[in-house]
Protein backbone atom coordinates (compact mmCIF):
# COMPACT_ATOMS: atom_id res chain seq x y z
CA UNK A 1 0.00 0.00 0.00
CA UNK A 2 2.80 2.22 1.01
CA UNK A 3 5.20 1.94 -2.22
CA UNK A 4 3.62 4.13 -4.51
CA UNK A 5 3.35 6.72 -1.90
CA UNK A 6 7.15 6.52 -0.80
CA UNK A 7 8.04 6.61 -4.52
CA UNK A 8 5.93 9.47 -5.56
CA UNK A 9 6.80 11.22 -2.07
CA UNK A 10 10.75 10.24 -2.62
CA UNK A 11 10.35 14.02 -5.03
CA UNK A 12 9.34 16.20 -1.75
CA UNK A 13 12.47 17.40 -0.51
CA UNK A 14 13.50 18.75 -3.76
CA UNK A 15 10.16 20.89 -3.49
CA UNK A 16 10.52 21.73 -0.01
CA UNK A 17 12.01 25.11 -0.27
CA UNK A 18 9.44 26.42 -2.75
CA UNK A 19 6.26 25.27 -1.32
CA UNK A 20 7.66 26.88 1.87
CA UNK A 21 8.29 29.72 0.23
CA UNK A 22 4.69 29.57 -1.98
CA UNK A 23 3.17 28.87 1.66
CA UNK A 24 4.15 31.73 3.51
CA UNK A 25 3.49 34.16 0.31
CA UNK A 26 0.05 33.11 0.57
CA UNK A 27 0.00 33.64 4.01
CA UNK A 28 1.42 37.52 3.83
CA UNK A 29 -1.29 38.39 0.84
CA UNK A 30 -4.67 36.39 1.88
CA UNK A 31 -7.69 37.79 -0.19
CA UNK A 32 -11.56 37.49 1.08
CA UNK A 33 -14.17 34.82 -0.62
CA UNK A 34 -15.09 35.26 -4.07
CA UNK A 35 -12.13 37.54 -4.15
CA UNK A 36 -8.92 34.80 -4.27
CA UNK A 37 -8.17 36.25 -7.82
CA UNK A 38 -4.23 35.99 -7.04
CA UNK A 39 -4.67 32.58 -4.99
CA UNK A 40 -6.16 31.00 -7.52
CA UNK A 41 -4.00 32.66 -10.19
CA UNK A 42 -0.68 31.35 -8.56
CA UNK A 43 -2.76 27.87 -8.32
CA UNK A 44 -4.28 27.68 -12.24
CA UNK A 45 -0.38 28.54 -13.17
CA UNK A 46 1.15 25.81 -11.02
CA UNK A 47 -0.76 23.37 -12.21
CA UNK A 48 -0.43 24.23 -15.78
CA UNK A 49 3.51 24.45 -15.24
CA UNK A 50 3.49 20.29 -14.58
CA UNK A 51 0.79 19.57 -17.26
CA UNK A 52 -2.38 19.40 -15.78
CA UNK A 53 -5.65 20.39 -17.80
CA UNK A 54 -7.16 23.91 -15.76
CA UNK A 55 -10.16 25.44 -15.66
CA UNK A 56 -10.51 28.59 -14.12
CA UNK A 57 -13.08 31.42 -13.08
CA UNK A 58 -15.61 28.79 -11.96
CA UNK A 59 -17.78 29.77 -9.69
CA UNK A 60 -16.39 33.23 -9.61
CA UNK A 61 -12.92 32.38 -8.61
CA UNK A 62 -12.95 28.21 -8.47
CA UNK A 63 -10.12 26.33 -10.62
CA UNK A 64 -10.01 22.95 -11.36
CA UNK A 65 -6.86 20.87 -12.70
CA UNK A 66 -7.22 17.72 -14.52
CA UNK A 67 -4.21 15.26 -14.85
CA UNK A 68 -4.78 12.03 -16.73
CA UNK A 69 -2.67 9.32 -16.93
CA UNK A 70 -4.22 6.31 -18.21
CA UNK A 71 -7.15 3.74 -17.12
CA UNK A 72 -8.37 3.83 -13.48
CA UNK A 73 -9.98 5.60 -10.81
CA UNK A 74 -11.02 9.67 -10.79
CA UNK A 75 -9.88 11.34 -7.38
CA UNK A 76 -10.79 14.45 -6.81
CA UNK A 77 -8.64 16.09 -4.09
CA UNK A 78 -9.82 19.49 -2.41
CA UNK A 79 -8.09 22.59 -0.96
CA UNK A 80 -10.50 25.92 -0.06
CA UNK A 81 -8.40 29.14 -1.22
CA UNK A 82 -10.27 32.01 1.37
CA UNK A 83 -9.03 34.39 4.30
CA UNK A 84 -11.19 35.72 7.05
CA UNK A 85 -11.59 39.50 8.33
CA UNK A 86 -8.98 39.61 11.29
CA UNK A 87 -6.31 41.80 11.84
CA UNK A 88 -3.48 39.63 12.57
CA UNK A 89 -1.62 39.39 15.60
CA UNK A 90 1.19 36.84 15.19
CA UNK A 91 4.23 38.82 14.75
CA UNK A 92 5.47 36.40 11.97
CA UNK A 93 8.36 38.52 9.63
CA UNK A 94 5.45 36.70 6.78
CA UNK A 95 2.15 38.22 8.78
CA UNK A 96 -0.35 39.55 6.37
CA UNK A 97 -1.42 43.73 6.38
CA UNK A 98 -3.74 43.38 3.88
CA UNK A 99 -7.06 45.23 4.08
CA UNK A 100 -10.22 45.60 1.72
CA UNK A 101 -12.82 47.63 1.66
CA UNK A 102 -16.05 46.40 2.64
CA UNK A 103 -19.81 47.15 1.20
CA UNK A 104 -19.87 50.02 3.01
CA UNK A 105 -17.00 51.09 2.29
CA UNK A 106 -14.95 50.59 5.33
CA UNK A 107 -11.62 49.49 6.13
CA UNK A 108 -11.49 45.66 6.71
CA UNK A 109 -8.18 43.54 7.91
CA UNK A 110 -7.90 40.08 6.46
CA UNK A 111 -5.71 36.99 7.31
CA UNK A 112 -5.67 33.59 7.02
CA UNK A 113 -6.58 32.42 10.78
CA UNK A 114 -8.14 29.56 9.28
CA UNK A 115 -5.59 28.06 7.65
CA UNK A 116 -6.55 27.73 4.11
CA UNK A 117 -2.94 28.65 2.57
CA UNK A 118 -2.05 25.70 4.32
CA UNK A 119 -4.48 24.00 2.45
CA UNK A 120 -3.49 25.43 -1.21
CA UNK A 121 0.29 24.79 -1.03
CA UNK A 122 -0.32 21.05 0.16
CA UNK A 123 -2.27 20.30 -2.83
CA UNK A 124 -0.19 22.33 -5.14
CA UNK A 125 2.70 20.06 -3.82
CA UNK A 126 0.38 16.77 -3.92
CA UNK A 127 -0.06 17.89 -7.67
CA UNK A 128 3.38 18.68 -8.51
CA UNK A 129 4.45 15.52 -7.49
CA UNK A 130 1.67 13.58 -8.59
CA UNK A 131 2.62 15.45 -12.25
CA UNK A 132 6.68 14.00 -11.61
CA UNK A 133 6.21 10.33 -11.02
CA UNK A 134 3.37 8.96 -13.20
CA UNK A 135 5.06 5.77 -13.32
CA UNK A 136 3.51 5.04 -9.97
CA UNK A 137 -0.52 5.46 -10.57
CA UNK A 138 -2.78 4.98 -12.73
CA UNK A 139 -6.29 6.86 -13.45
CA UNK A 140 -7.24 10.78 -13.41
CA UNK A 141 -6.49 12.76 -10.46
CA UNK A 142 -8.40 16.01 -10.04
CA UNK A 143 -6.90 18.87 -8.15
CA UNK A 144 -9.67 21.52 -6.80
CA UNK A 145 -8.98 24.49 -5.54
CA UNK A 146 -12.61 26.29 -3.98
CA UNK A 147 -13.32 29.82 -3.17
CA UNK A 148 -15.57 31.16 -0.14
CA UNK A 149 -15.65 28.26 2.28
CA UNK A 150 -15.81 30.78 4.88
CA UNK A 151 -19.09 32.29 3.70
CA UNK A 152 -20.89 28.74 3.07
CA UNK A 153 -21.38 29.55 -0.63
CA UNK A 154 -18.18 28.40 -2.67
CA UNK A 155 -18.72 24.69 -3.06
CA UNK A 156 -22.49 25.84 -4.22
CA UNK A 157 -21.21 28.73 -6.53
CA UNK A 158 -19.05 26.14 -8.36
CA UNK A 159 -21.35 23.64 -8.71
CA UNK A 160 -24.18 26.03 -10.03
CA UNK A 161 -21.25 27.12 -12.57
CA UNK A 162 -21.46 23.83 -13.64
CA UNK A 163 -18.82 22.54 -11.88
CA UNK A 164 -20.22 18.42 -12.57
CA UNK A 165 -19.94 19.32 -16.50
CA UNK A 166 -16.39 20.91 -16.40
CA UNK A 167 -14.59 18.10 -14.05
CA UNK A 168 -14.22 14.30 -14.88
CA UNK A 169 -16.94 12.53 -11.96
CA UNK A 170 -14.52 11.49 -9.56
CA UNK A 171 -15.06 8.36 -8.05
CA UNK A 172 -14.06 9.76 -4.25
CA UNK A 173 -13.34 13.20 -3.08
CA UNK A 174 -10.74 13.99 -0.64
CA UNK A 175 -9.76 17.11 1.60
CA UNK A 176 -8.03 17.64 4.72
CA UNK A 177 -8.16 21.10 7.11
CA UNK A 178 -5.55 22.22 9.46
CA UNK A 179 -6.27 22.16 12.76
CA UNK A 180 -4.58 23.21 16.49
CA UNK A 181 -3.19 19.40 17.27
CA UNK A 182 0.44 18.95 17.09
CA UNK A 183 1.98 19.41 13.64
CA UNK A 184 2.84 15.79 11.92
CA UNK A 185 -0.79 14.46 13.23
CA UNK A 186 -3.08 13.08 11.04
CA UNK A 187 -6.58 12.44 12.16
CA UNK A 188 -9.92 10.33 10.19
CA UNK A 189 -12.87 9.73 11.71
CA UNK A 190 -15.99 8.39 10.15
CA UNK A 191 -19.21 9.29 9.80
CA UNK A 192 -20.36 12.63 11.72
CA UNK A 193 -17.29 14.52 11.43
CA UNK A 194 -18.25 18.45 11.58
CA UNK A 195 -21.28 20.01 12.52
CA UNK A 196 -23.97 21.47 10.44
CA UNK A 197 -24.29 25.10 10.98
CA UNK A 198 -27.22 27.37 10.08
CA UNK A 199 -27.21 31.05 11.31
CA UNK A 200 -30.64 33.32 11.73
CA UNK A 201 -31.23 36.44 12.15
CA UNK A 202 -34.24 37.43 14.21
CA UNK A 203 -36.32 40.56 14.37
CA UNK A 204 -38.77 41.31 17.25
CA UNK A 205 -41.43 44.30 16.82
CA UNK A 206 -42.52 46.23 19.59
CA UNK A 207 -44.04 49.90 20.04
CA UNK A 208 -41.81 52.66 21.12
CA UNK A 209 -42.08 54.95 24.09
CA UNK A 210 -40.55 57.38 26.44
CA UNK A 211 -38.28 54.99 28.97
CA UNK A 212 -40.57 57.07 31.50
CA UNK A 213 -43.92 55.59 30.02
CA UNK A 214 -42.83 51.90 29.88
CA UNK A 215 -46.94 50.99 29.81
CA UNK A 216 -47.17 52.84 26.48
CA UNK A 217 -44.40 50.53 24.88
CA UNK A 218 -44.00 47.20 23.94
CA UNK A 219 -40.81 46.57 24.92
CA UNK A 220 -38.47 44.53 22.24
CA UNK A 221 -35.65 44.75 24.87
CA UNK A 222 -37.52 42.66 27.22
CA UNK A 223 -38.98 40.58 24.27
CA UNK A 224 -35.29 39.46 23.27
CA UNK A 225 -33.98 39.11 26.94
CA UNK A 226 -36.94 36.68 27.13
CA UNK A 227 -35.88 34.85 24.27
CA UNK A 228 -32.39 34.51 24.86
CA UNK A 229 -33.27 33.28 28.26
CA UNK A 230 -35.55 30.70 26.61
CA UNK A 231 -33.62 29.39 23.79
CA UNK A 232 -30.84 27.68 26.71
CA UNK A 233 -33.89 25.41 27.08
CA UNK A 234 -34.06 24.08 23.57
CA UNK A 235 -31.00 21.94 23.69
CA UNK A 236 -30.92 21.65 27.62
CA UNK A 237 -34.48 20.36 27.70
CA UNK A 238 -35.73 19.31 24.57
CA UNK A 239 -32.62 17.08 23.58
CA UNK A 240 -31.24 13.80 25.07
CA UNK A 241 -27.80 14.41 26.85
CA UNK A 242 -26.32 12.19 24.18
CA UNK A 243 -27.61 14.60 21.25
CA UNK A 244 -24.86 17.40 21.08
CA UNK A 245 -26.14 20.77 19.70
CA UNK A 246 -24.99 24.28 20.26
CA UNK A 247 -27.54 27.37 20.36
CA UNK A 248 -26.04 30.43 20.39
CA UNK A 249 -26.92 34.18 20.49
CA UNK A 250 -23.97 35.67 18.69
CA UNK A 251 -25.34 39.62 19.01
CA UNK A 252 -28.79 41.49 20.54
CA UNK A 253 -28.84 45.19 18.62
CA UNK A 254 -31.84 47.21 19.83
CA UNK A 255 -32.40 50.96 21.01
CA UNK A 256 -30.13 54.29 20.54
CA UNK A 257 -30.16 55.56 24.26
CA UNK A 258 -31.02 55.04 27.93
CA UNK A 259 -34.37 56.37 27.79
CA UNK A 260 -36.26 55.39 24.77
CA UNK A 261 -37.72 52.21 24.28
CA UNK A 262 -37.58 51.14 20.90
CA UNK A 263 -39.42 49.54 18.11
CA UNK A 264 -37.54 46.87 17.62
CA UNK A 265 -34.85 44.27 18.95
CA UNK A 266 -32.40 41.96 16.05
CA UNK A 267 -31.02 39.04 17.17
CA UNK A 268 -28.39 36.93 15.63
CA UNK A 269 -28.26 33.25 15.90
CA UNK A 270 -25.65 30.27 15.60
CA UNK A 271 -26.76 26.23 15.70
CA UNK A 272 -25.01 23.94 15.23
CA UNK A 273 -26.07 19.90 14.99
CA UNK A 274 -24.85 16.99 13.66
CA UNK A 275 -28.24 15.18 11.75
CA UNK A 276 -30.98 16.59 9.89
CA UNK A 277 -33.44 15.22 12.63
CA UNK A 278 -31.72 17.50 15.15
CA UNK A 279 -31.19 20.44 13.06
CA UNK A 280 -35.13 20.32 11.95
CA UNK A 281 -36.23 20.43 15.44
CA UNK A 282 -34.11 22.85 17.13
CA UNK A 283 -34.73 25.51 14.18
CA UNK A 284 -38.14 24.46 14.97
CA UNK A 285 -37.64 25.60 18.16
CA UNK A 286 -36.27 28.36 17.96
CA UNK A 287 -39.28 29.80 15.89
CA UNK A 288 -41.81 28.71 18.22
CA UNK A 289 -40.00 30.07 21.40
CA UNK A 290 -39.67 33.71 19.17
CA UNK A 291 -43.38 33.46 18.42
CA UNK A 292 -44.33 32.64 21.96
CA UNK A 293 -42.17 35.13 23.24
CA UNK A 294 -43.97 37.89 21.47
CA UNK A 295 -47.37 36.12 21.51
CA UNK A 296 -46.75 36.67 25.43
CA UNK A 297 -45.77 40.02 25.25
CA UNK A 298 -48.34 41.51 23.13
CA UNK A 299 -45.83 42.32 20.02
CA UNK A 300 -47.84 44.37 17.53
CA UNK A 301 -46.39 42.44 14.39
CA UNK A 302 -44.97 39.13 14.07
CA UNK A 303 -41.38 38.18 13.95
CA UNK A 304 -39.19 38.17 11.03
CA UNK A 305 -36.56 35.37 10.11
CA UNK A 306 -33.89 35.80 7.71
CA UNK A 307 -31.27 32.34 7.62
CA UNK A 308 -28.26 34.13 6.76
CA UNK A 309 -25.29 31.26 6.55
CA UNK A 310 -25.99 27.89 5.99
CA UNK A 311 -23.64 25.14 6.37
CA UNK A 312 -24.64 21.26 5.46
CA UNK A 313 -22.78 18.37 7.87
CA UNK A 314 -19.92 16.76 7.40
CA UNK A 315 -20.61 12.69 7.12
CA UNK A 316 -17.81 10.85 6.16
CA UNK A 317 -18.73 7.69 4.11
CA UNK A 318 -17.17 4.44 5.83
CA UNK A 319 -15.64 2.80 2.94
CA UNK A 320 -13.75 5.61 2.04
CA UNK A 321 -12.62 6.90 5.57
CA UNK A 322 -11.23 3.09 6.26
CA UNK A 323 -9.32 3.31 3.63
CA UNK A 324 -7.71 6.20 4.16
CA UNK A 325 -7.14 5.67 7.51
CA UNK A 326 -5.65 2.53 6.83
CA UNK A 327 -3.18 3.82 4.48
CA UNK A 328 -2.36 6.61 6.36
CA UNK A 329 -1.19 4.02 9.36
CA UNK A 330 0.74 1.89 7.27
CA UNK A 331 2.30 5.59 6.38
CA UNK A 332 2.49 7.53 8.90
CA UNK A 333 2.63 4.69 12.01
CA UNK A 334 2.06 6.48 15.62
CA UNK A 335 0.80 9.84 14.08
CA UNK A 336 -2.11 8.78 12.54
CA UNK A 337 -4.84 9.12 15.32
CA UNK A 338 -8.76 8.94 15.27
CA UNK A 339 -10.19 12.74 15.49
CA UNK A 340 -12.56 13.96 17.64
CA UNK A 341 -15.95 15.08 16.53
CA UNK A 342 -15.61 18.71 15.84
CA UNK A 343 -18.36 21.75 16.27
CA UNK A 344 -16.83 23.24 12.97
CA UNK A 345 -18.37 23.82 10.11
CA UNK A 346 -17.54 23.08 6.30
CA UNK A 347 -19.15 23.25 3.16
CA UNK A 348 -17.16 20.63 1.35
CA UNK A 349 -20.07 18.10 0.96
CA UNK A 350 -21.44 20.00 -1.46
CA UNK A 351 -19.67 18.65 -3.97
CA UNK A 352 -19.67 14.97 -4.00
CA UNK A 353 -23.15 15.08 -3.35
CA UNK A 354 -23.52 17.41 -6.49
CA UNK A 355 -21.78 14.25 -8.33
CA UNK A 356 -23.20 11.62 -6.40
CA UNK A 357 -20.04 9.86 -5.25
CA UNK A 358 -18.77 9.27 -1.34
CA UNK A 359 -15.86 11.46 0.09
CA UNK A 360 -13.48 11.72 3.68
CA UNK A 361 -12.38 14.84 5.06
CA UNK A 362 -9.63 14.62 7.98
CA UNK A 363 -7.66 16.74 9.87
CA UNK A 364 -3.66 17.53 10.46
CA UNK A 365 -2.37 19.70 12.80
CA UNK A 366 -0.50 22.18 12.85
CA UNK A 367 1.01 23.54 16.45
CA UNK A 368 4.54 23.17 17.36
CA UNK A 369 4.80 19.59 18.78
CA UNK A 370 7.01 21.04 21.70
CA UNK A 371 4.46 23.81 22.69
CA UNK A 372 1.36 21.37 22.11
CA UNK A 373 3.10 18.85 25.00
CA UNK A 374 4.29 21.98 27.25
CA UNK A 375 0.37 22.61 27.03
CA UNK A 376 -0.83 19.36 27.57
CA UNK A 377 1.28 18.66 30.46
CA UNK A 378 0.14 22.05 32.24
CA UNK A 379 -3.59 21.38 31.23
CA UNK A 380 -4.02 24.51 29.32
CA UNK A 381 -4.46 23.33 26.01
CA UNK A 382 -7.40 25.39 25.90
CA UNK A 383 -5.52 28.40 26.60
CA UNK A 384 -2.48 28.58 25.18
CA UNK A 385 -2.83 26.89 21.92
CA UNK A 386 -4.52 29.25 19.20
CA UNK A 387 -7.17 27.64 17.42
CA UNK A 388 -8.67 28.39 13.89
CA UNK A 389 -10.07 32.06 13.74
CA UNK A 390 -7.96 33.42 16.26
CA UNK A 391 -5.78 36.75 15.34
CA UNK A 392 -2.82 34.42 16.77
CA UNK A 393 -3.89 31.03 14.80
CA UNK A 394 -0.24 30.21 12.44
CA UNK A 395 0.75 27.10 11.76
CA UNK A 396 4.30 26.39 12.03
CA UNK A 397 5.76 25.90 8.93
CA UNK A 398 7.29 22.69 9.56
CA UNK A 399 6.03 19.85 10.04
CA UNK A 400 2.73 20.79 8.43
CA UNK A 401 3.49 21.24 4.90
CA UNK A 402 5.36 17.93 4.66
CA UNK A 403 2.26 16.43 6.33
CA UNK A 404 -0.15 18.05 4.57
CA UNK A 405 1.54 16.83 1.00
CA UNK A 406 2.16 13.55 2.53
CA UNK A 407 -1.27 12.92 3.29
CA UNK A 408 -3.30 13.86 0.25
CA UNK A 409 -0.74 11.97 -1.87
CA UNK A 410 -1.26 9.13 0.24
CA UNK A 411 -4.65 9.13 0.40
CA UNK A 412 -5.30 9.61 -3.81
CA UNK A 413 -3.01 6.75 -4.00
CA UNK A 414 -4.71 4.68 -2.37
CA UNK A 415 -7.02 4.65 -4.82
CA UNK A 416 -4.74 5.75 -7.84
CA UNK A 417 -1.65 3.96 -7.08
CA UNK A 418 -0.15 0.80 -8.50
CA UNK A 419 2.41 -1.93 -8.72
CA UNK A 420 5.81 -0.80 -6.59
CA UNK A 421 6.52 2.38 -8.07
CA UNK A 422 8.83 1.23 -10.03
CA UNK A 423 7.36 0.41 -13.55
CA UNK A 424 7.24 2.11 -16.63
Amino acid sequence: MTAPARTVLAGLDALRPDLEDLYRDLHRHPELGLREHRTAKKAADALRDCGYDVTEGVGGTGVIGVLANGDGPVVMARADMDALPVRERTGLPYASTATVRDGDGREQPVMHACGHDVHVTCLIGCARLMARRRDAWRGTFVALFQPSEENGDGADAMIEDGLTGKSPRPDVVLAQHVLPYPAGYVGTRPGSFLSAADSLRVTVHGRGAHGSAPQASVDPVVIAAMIVVRLQTVVSRELAATTPAVVTVGSVHAGSGPNVIPDRAVLELNVRTYDDTTRTHVLDAIERVVRAECEASRAPRAPEFERIASFPPTVNDEEPTRRVAEAFAAYFGDDAHTVELQTASEDLSAIPRAFGVPFTYWAIGGTDPDRYAEAVAEGTVAQDIPVNHSATFAPVVQPTLDTGVSAVTVAALAWLGVGDGDGG
